[in-house]
């Protein structure tokens, strides 16, 4: 099925019933991981038909890429501070908050980790931060018009350097984050290491 299908299909079920098949499937993702999730445990879960889900999702791995772009949990408004630092400030600190913060943790390192291993679900989370970067994208906008940031920045480069240093100290490294992570952490990829003393 194809992701213009699926995208009218997600809109015409109905945002109740589709947001309702959504938060089961993260909620059973982040219990059980990927390869606990089933179309039969999200129906039992979300009280929808699961003849219904398969009509539209044909598979666990569409499913939860739906779920990933469609659910209003994991929903991203861009900061619009007037500022870029205090803009990434506030990305990143959605970012932290999402690991560090059931249900959601447990949805996105079963998400990372079973996408090194599904085909499918890898481009379902390609396109999960796709999404992301180009809802992201005005920020970077805005700063350049401002004069923050040059006109050839790399805002995939940046998040990545922003993102990346959160998942490794709370996923990788397992270490808590200090008050001032966010600020420093936005502060040394904007102005370099060798600036921040």
């Amino acid at each position: 099925m194809s992701e213009e299908r699926q995208g009218s299909t997600r809109r015409s079920s109905g945002p109740r019933k589709a947001q309702e098949i959504f938060d089961a499937a993260l909620e059973l993702l982040a219990e059980k991981g990927y390869e606990g999730l089933t179309i039969e445990g999200v129906a039992q879960r979300s009280g929808v038909n699961k003849t219904t889900i398969y009509r539209w999702w044909p598979s666990k791995g569409a499913l939860l890429g739906a779920a990933l772009l469609g659910a209003r949990r994991l929903d991203l408004a861009p900061p619009d501070t007037g500022s870029l630092q205090r803009d990434l400030e506030a990305l990143l600190h959605t970012i932290t908050t999402l690991l560090t913060t059931p249900p959601a943790s447990g949805i996105a390192v079963s998400v990372l980790g079973a996408a090194t291993h599904s085909t499918e679900l890898a481009a379902h989370v390609q396109d999960f931060f796709a999404d992301r970067l180009a809802r992201e994208q005005p920020v970077f906008t805005r700063a350049v018009a401002r004069g923050e940031l040059p006109a050839d920045t790399d805002p995939m480069l940046l998040v990545d350097l922003l993102a990346g240093a959160a998942w490794v100290r709370v996923v990788l490294r397992r270490l808590p984050l200090d008050e001032d992570f966010v600020p420093r952490a936005v502060r040394t990829v904007l102005e370099g290491a060798r600036g921040t003393g």
